[in-house]
């Protein structure tokens, strides 16, 4: 049986397109090993998955400032590679595929020792830190935005653009009235700052709820742990830590989306037609490729943008309002851009680069 370990995660973002190839991977016939770090969110979306089988290995934090726990990581990073390379060793797999993520660097540092082909794929428009140490020694780099070429080799390159979820596509209105227990005589807005949420979009929302709440329903996904349980039961807000069966029914029902600007998720709803105001994480808390991914959404068309410092106050929620009352224009220019999901062309790039 041909065999593939993927790796990817710390974030949603990071394990969202392995996500997508599995299905594919398993009717094709694939065996399917994936290392990530123990407990990270990863190994909770991969679990969902019982053909796959799961490996946690060491792994440290991938810092852009001086701390004393970057010395600890470099232990931790080396002991990832010898336990990931032990798993290569038994698994004896025919290719990797990294999402990126600092749990992806050790896995593609004993992938390359073990001479075993490197898949790597970058959402962002510039590649992130994990997925620069890995530019050397990947055999191919796939990339969403075509910007992104001018910064990797382009021998090794490939535009290949959004692979978006199929379950995506699926989602039901009827299911997400039923979940939420929401109307449809008046619009919603999903509001989510990625799998761990953002403080400054919940607090924002929290803080504004009776003002949004004349003009909208909310759905919110405010990440793990910081649910607010004083709201539960407010009429026309509902909250969720995180979601994963449910997402495509609630995206079926959203009329209008606030949200970070990831790539995985800014192109999901370019691909789903979904009008969105685009909150970047600042540069302060980043290396500034949210600010990058928003930028040129917004210069497309296809999005509002609101800075982190300014989403506070009636003056945002205006903004907000505005956005829903233009969200048409925005939808206009989506139509424009055919909707492209080219997970065959990854599944076919996997198929011609595995070792055999």
């Amino acid at each position: 049986m041909k065999s593939i370990v993927l790796t990817g995660g710390g974030t949603t973002g990071h394990v969202s397109v392995n996500l997508t190839l599995i299905p594919h991977l398993l009717e094709r016939g694939w065996d399917i090993h994936y290392i990530g770090s123990k407990g990270g969110i990863e190994e909770t979306l991969i679990k969902k998955y019982n053909e796959v089988h799961y490996h946690a290995i060491s792994t440290g934090k991938l810092r852009r400032y001086w701390s004393k726990e970057n010395v600890k990581d470099m232990f931790r990073v080396g002991k990832g590679i010898l336990q990931a390379k032990r798993v290569l060793n038994k698994v004896k797999p025919s290719i990797v595929f990294s999402k990126g993520g600092f749990v992806s660097v050790p896995v593609v540092l004993a992938a390359k020792w073990s001479r075993i082909p490197i898949i790597t794929h970058e959402s962002d428009m510039t590649p992130g830190l994990a997925n620069r140490i890995g530019l050397p020694f990947a055999t191919k780099i796939c990339y969403t935005f075509e910007d992104t070429k001018k910064h990797v080799p382009e021998e090794k390159g490939l535009f290949l653009g959004a692979v978006v979820r199929d379950e995506l596509f699926k989602g039901s209105r009827d299911k997400g009235f039923a979940l939420t227990g929401f109307s449809s005589r008046k619009p919603v807005i999903l509001v989510t700052g990625g799998s761990q949420g953002a403080k400054s979009i919940n607090d924002f929302v929290r803080d504004q709820l009776d003002e949004l709440l004349q003009t909208f329903q909310i759905i919110h996904l405010c990440g793990k742990d910081k649910k607010d349980e004083r709201l539960e039961g407010v009429k026309g807000y509902i909250q969720y830590e995180y979601v994963t069966d449910e997402l495509p029914h609630l995206y079926a029902i959203s009329d209008l989306v606030l949200t970070r600007a990831g790539s995985n998720t800014i192109f999901e709803l370019l691909a789903l037609r979904k009008p969105m105001i685009l909150v970047p994480l600042p540069d302060t808390q980043s290396r500034g490729d949210q600010i990058q991914n928003a930028d040129y959404f917004k210069r497309q068309g296809y999005a509002e943008v609101i800075k982190d410092e300014n989403l506070k106050g009636k003056g945002a929620v205006e903004l907000v309002k505005q956005a829903y009352v233009n969200r048409y224009q925005y939808v206009d220019e989506m139509r424009k851009q055919a909707v492209q999901n080219p997970t065959e062309k990854l599944l076919s790039l996997i198929e011609e680069y595995k070792k055999n």
